[in-house]
């Protein structure tokens, strides 16, 4: 997925997410507490990101080429081709994906998962006339969402920081290693004719950003002032989320929250209260 697609990707995701920044200012007692990425969202520092110079920089490149050269061609796709061909076409790339996904479900010990994975790719490869249908999904084998940045997460790899790529979009350094290692197992990248897996990429990109288009409307307004900590936030906790498969662990609150307050030391020459 290109760096565009997957910055919008992860923008979309942000709504979705319980405690990702908030543009608006609803609240009216200071008191309140304000979650962590709205902090970061109203101009509080993140050291997680000590690349951020160059990552805005790179999320702006990102942005200006997907307004001026991407989604007027992913228009342009939607209202050439109809949804059906559309929908085939989304269901041949995601078959492509499958086999990835089966490996690292084996790598992280979801033997059943991979299991379903595999006769999902047979399924759809051969009834689904190379994934063109998804008749696996209607026999009951689901369509999983495994890479190996999940599976080094799994084992316990940190994150590493926070980066955003040009035409790559946002990762982490363990994530950008994990981008490599799937894509050498992606089936395109085996063709010997380069021009028509150029093809395939660039017909995979157009029909991704086609499928976003809807989405990305509405998160132009979404963002806010500052889109950049919007979608950082939504990766970062999107990946969490995947990692452990929808349960990840609760952080536990900072203790000084619960310290008891201790009354302030009286003053020297105070008087005592009257009985």
């Amino acid at each position: 997925m290109s760096g565009i697609l997957r910055q919008l990707h992860w923008f979309a995701l942000a709504l979705l997410l319980a405690g990702c920044a908030t543009t608006s200012d609803t609240s009216e007692t200071p008191a309140e507490p304000v979650a962590p990425a709205a902090k970061l969202a109203s101009g509080g520092e993140d050291k997680g990101d000590p690349l951020e110079g160059f990552n805005r920089a790179m999320y702006t490149f990102n942005d200006n080429l997907d307004v001026y050269v991407l989604k007027p061609v992913a228009q342009g796709y939607r209202a050439v081709l109809p949804s059906p061909v559309r929908t085939g076409v989304s269901n041949f790339f995601g078959n492509l994906h499958d086999p990835v996904i089966m490996l690292n479900n084996l790598l992280q010990g979801k033997v059943v998962d991979a299991i379903s994975d595999f006769w999902r790719f047979v399924v759809n490869t051969t009834v689904g006339i190379y994934g063109l249908f998804d008749v696996a999904s209607e026999l009951g084998l689901e369509k999983h969402n495994e890479d190996f940045g999940q599976t080094l997460g799994k084992w316990g790899t940190g994150e590493g920081v926070y980066v955003v790529w040009p035409f790559f979009g946002p990762s982490t350094l363990r994530d950008t290693g994990g981008d490599i290692v799937d894509w050498q197992f992606y089936p395109p990248n085996r063709m010997e004719e380069g021009s028509t897996r150029d093809k395939l990429y660039a017909l995979e990109v157009v029909n991704r950003r086609a499928q976003l288009l809807d989405a990305s409307d509405i998160l132009e307004q979404a963002g806010g002032k500052d889109p950049y900590v919007f979608v950082r936030e939504a990766f970062r906790q999107r990946r969490k989320n995947l990692i452990y498969d929808g349960n990840p662990p609760t952080e536990a609150p900072d203790a000084i929250l619960f310290e008891d307050d201790k009354p302030a030391p009286p003053k020297p020459n105070a008087k005592p209260p009257a009985r």
